[in-house]
């Protein structure tokens, strides 16, 4: 099973548009974007984006706040750490015979 959510992820990820909203969400740290920020920093238009964030939330790399009347956007730091570590989980940079450097 965690085979499919880290490919789910990754697929997410895999789209050069979802990629920079969740770059530029990691970036912001825990407080986040609004989706209106997000859409007039990508220039993008709502429905668009919102395409785009619920894939990111389906496959848990993104979760939303409401503040009043603004729907925030933070990246989701425990699926994003996941991601990485099941990346690196049997990684061989220990591994002296490697010559890819």
């Amino acid at each position: 099973m965690e085979i499919e959510i880290m490919a789910k992820a990754l697929k997410e990820l895999g789209h050069p548009k979802r990629l920079s909203i969740f770059k530029k969400l990691v970036k912001c740290g825990f407080k986040g974007m609004t989706v209106g920020q997000l859409q007039k920093e990508f220039n993008i238009p709502g429905s668009t984006l919102s395409h785009h964030i619920s894939g990111l939330m389906s496959a848990e790399l993104v979760k939303q706040r409401r503040k009043g009347t603004s729907l925030f956007c933070v990246a989701n730091y425990k699926k994003l750490i996941q991601v990485s570590s099941f990346l690196q989980d049997e990684c061989c940079f220990e591994d002296d015979t490697f010559e890819g450097e």
